[in-house]
């Protein structure tokens, strides 16, 4: 299944996968010279790692009602980033996709897709 993440009812990316299973959990972004979709939300997650990794990630730690709990900007291939406390989600975008206007404290709107 696939969802469009909105913040003040404008799209921030359509096209994103939930990242639920195991298969799609492990491999995200992993071993791709650019994205193949515009966002990947883990659920439920903690620790984010971009090993195996060829671009910048955006990551935006998640409570259960979607808040913005913790920002993580340009985080490099190769790097670790841990979770904020209460933190349910994580939604990884590629670095830019998001307005920097998208802060801690704001709700995201997870909208079904196709």
């Amino acid at each position: 299944m696939k969802i469009t993440i909105q913040h003040n009812n404008e799209i921030i990316a359509a096209n994103v996968v939930i990242a639920k299973d195991f298969w799609t959990r492990l491999s995200g972004y992993m071993f791709r010279k650019s994205p193949h979709v515009s966002g990947i939300l883990f659920e439920p997650a903690g620790t984010i790692q971009t090993s195996f990794m060829c671009f910048d990630l955006d990551l935006f730690f998640l409570s259960q009602d979607n808040r913005v709990l913790k920002i993580v900007r340009q985080l490099k291939p190769w790097r670790l980033s841990t979770s904020s406390a209460g933190s349910r989600k994580v939604l990884e975008l590629p670095t830019g996709v998001a307005p920097s206007s998208v802060t801690v404290g704001d709700i995201l709107e997870i909208v079904p897709g196709n």
